[in-house]
């Protein structure tokens, strides 16, 4: 048995326990209460973290999130895992948006965060000090808001150091699901972004979409995390090996933005192949009827795009990817 304590905050688990509860955060103006399940197992292993609710309106990694605390047992543990199924409260439980009521800023674009920043910014710093410190591997889930279509993909960022990215690309493939999509470098505010260059093998689970609480989604959610926990050896195979899946690699080839406020129609589904200059949706505007056709910059596949009816300049309308090229053998050592 393992001899470390798992403490997050106030909450701690002991070797072979599972503890759940809330730690609170201080974010400058107001404390929020986080959610946690630490299991801390009986056996020596990976720390694990695991994160859903960090935009608001994105359910299906929330419940499977929830439902994954349940299932785990410490006695069934190699290692310790840590579930936060609300990263950010005020999102979830307030703006059901991917932007915070408290200060309208998308905590998904400021990671690792500020501990002297608004709200939001605080929050991404505790979450980075509090669950990502120590961390062996880390998994955020996302799905597709109230008002977005989506096709489930796994998000992960290459560094250029080989034995990360390697990593991360196991962990990726191990979930399953068949897309992944490569960020080509660890730039920006995402979560697994900033993970990554803090040298933590991390992935973006997208899976589902609208907002739906569909049960099926959530079911098979969480058996792609379990088979990611089985790859890490954090729980132990079942009666049969996981069977690798098939899966394609793609990367970011364009995104498409709304230039008018306006009625927005689309033309297309997650899923769907488009090509270049294609009309892919229009834009209304309700005062006089005008209608502004979208097309596509690039060719690819549409992975996620706007399903409501009303956009503004900026709004994106959909986001495109290509297929990865393959690497190229030249031959040279």
């Amino acid at each position: 048995m393992t001899d470390d304590l798992l403490t997050v905050g106030t909450l701690s688990a002991a070797p072979g326990a599972k503890t759940r509860g809330t730690v609170p955060a201080d974010l400058g103006t107001l404390t929020v209460d986080i959610p946690l399940t630490l299991v801390n197992g009986v056996h020596p292993g990976p720390r694990v973290l695991i994160t859903a609710g960090v935009h608001g309106g994105e359910f299906t990694g929330i419940e499977a999130a929830t439902r994954l605390a349940s299932l785990l047992e410490p006695g069934q543990v190699h290692g310790q895992v840590i579930i936060c199924p609300v990263a950010n409260p005020p999102a979830v439980y307030q703006g059901r948006l991917g932007v915070s009521p408290l200060d309208g800023v998308n905590i998904n674009r400021v990671f690792p965060g500020d501990p002297d920043g608004g709200p939001t910014e605080r929050l991404a710093a505790w979450l980075f000090a509090h669950l990502l410190d120590g961390a062996d591997a880390y998994v955020d889930l996302h799905a597709g808001g109230i008002d977005e279509v989506l096709r489930d993909f796994v998000g992960l960022r290459l560094t250029g150091d080989t034995r990360l990215d390697a990593g991360t690309t196991e962990l990726a493939r191990s979930l399953g699901i068949e897309d992944v999509i490569l960020g080509l470098d660890a730039t920006g505010g995402n979560s697994h972004a900033a993970a990554a260059r803090a040298g933590v093998p991390a992935i973006l689970v997208e899976t589902g979409q609208l907002g739906e609480r569909d049960a099926d989604t959530a079911a098979r959610l969480v058996d792609s995390l379990c088979a990611l926990l089985r790859g890490l050896g954090v729980i132990e195979p079942g009666d049969s090996a996981d069977e690798p899946a098939p899966v394609r690699e793609w990367v970011w080839a364009a995104g498409v933005t709304a230039e008018q406020t306006g009625l927005w129609y689309p033309e297309f589904t997650a899923g769907d192949d488009v090509t270049e200059g294609q009309v892919i949706g229009r834009v209304i505007d309700p005062a006089d009827g005008q209608e502004h056709k979208v097309h596509t910059p690039a060719g690819g596949r549409v992975f996620y795009g706007m399903h409501g009816l009303t956009v503004a300049p900026g709004t994106e309308l959909a986001a495109i990817a290509i297929p990865r090229a393959p690497a190229i053998d030249t031959g040279t050592p």
